[in-house]
């Protein structure tokens, strides 16, 4: 009887083993949530980057990954969006490149007004290694670049026609938290004041401040025109983005996944930077078919004079960016 007992219970054994092995098969692991928080709307070329890399993402990792996107501030602030990705409370941002001077003073060689004379030449020194080892820069530091997205150059907008630098004098103007763009503007004796972008649109309706910078598709978006009565079209600077992901993070996702998000980026960056152009464009049309604002263009000679009047600035920042850098930078306009 103990040995059919035994055999009974050894069998029973078995089987149980076999069905929890065939259970945790058949449960299926929890996916990898991916939070990608950004500050500016869905329709400008980070907000549909965002998109399409959710898109990507979840079609072709399928139930390994599931990516939430949180637009127009809707879970942090630009304020707050570098804190939380260092905390892991989201795993990819995708901050204006005025964002990184508190984690490496070189990146700062964006902010610098009138170095790249178009989009091509930001293209072309973003992709070159200088470029390229900038993205990698702040990794002591938790930080991994992904990738350089367009959003395009900036125009100066204020309820004052701005023709010559001395228009700009005494206007107070919005800036991101970045020293080398409040010096741009003390350059030509305007009062730069630091805002967070979704108080923007507040702050021109009520007078807080008078102006600010930005490129179409963000003034577009943000409906920054129907409180400006002037655009500048100056082409001064550029405002584009890092995508950036925490470190830790990265390094610790399945290489498998990694690899393909890694690829996946890529196309992503192909088609937001391809597209900025367009969407720029198209909502400088839009702006001139609502007839609230009036778009000045410069003459050559006023362009000049702006530009004569700011550079000052990159001499102020030589030390802290590097020369050679910014030399490689203005290489980029050849």
């Amino acid at each position: 009887m103990f040995k059919l007992t035994a055999k009974a219970l050894a069998c029973a054994l078995s089987l149980s083993i076999a069905g929890m092995a065939q259970a945790a098969e058949s449960t299926p692991t929890a996916p990898i949530v991916i939070k990608f928080a950004h500050v500016v709307a869905d329709h400008t070329p980070k907000g549909q980057g965002a998109v399409m890399f959710k898109k990507l993402a979840e079609e072709r990792l399928g139930d390994r990954v599931k990516v939430e996107v949180y637009p127009n501030s809707s879970l942090f602030g630009d304020g707050k969006e570098m804190e939380a990705l260092l905390l892991g409370d989201v795993q990819l941002i995708a901050p204006s490149l005025a964002k990184f001077e508190h984690y490496t003073k070189q990146i700062q060689v964006f902010d610098l007004p009138f170095l790249f004379k178009d989009m091509a030449a930001v293209d072309r020194f973003q992709q070159s290694p200088e470029g390229q080892a900038l993205l990698k820069s702040m990794e002591s530091k938790n930080i991994t670049g992904l990738a350089y997205w367009h959003n395009g150059l900036k125009q100066l907008s204020a309820n004052k026609a701005l023709r010559e630098p001395k228009d700009a004098r005494g206007l107070k103007f919005r800036v991101q938290a970045s020293a080398v763009l409040e010096e741009q503007f003390k350059a030509v004796k305007a009062n730069p004041r630091k805002m967070s972008f979704a108080e923007v649109y507040q702050g021109l309706q009520t007078g807080v401040v008078n102006g600010a910078e930005n490129p179409y598709s963000n003034i577009y978006s943000q409906k920054m025109h129907e409180v400006q009565k002037y655009i500048t079209e100056s082409n001064h600077g550029v405002l584009d983005y890092m995508l950036i992901t925490n470190t830790t993070f990265w390094n610790g996702l399945p290489a498998d996944v990694r690899s393909e998000l890694d690829k996946i980026i890529v196309e992503v960056t192909a088609e937001v930077n391809k597209q900025a152009d367009a969407l720029n464009e198209g909502d400088k049309q839009r702006i001139i078919d609502g007839k609230t604002t009036e778009i000045i263009t410069l003459t050559a000679e006023q362009r000049t004079a702006w530009r004569d009047a700011m550079k000052p600035v990159w001499g102020k920042f030589e030390a802290e960016i590097g020369a050679d850098l910014i030399k490689a930078a203005d290489a980029a306009n050849q």
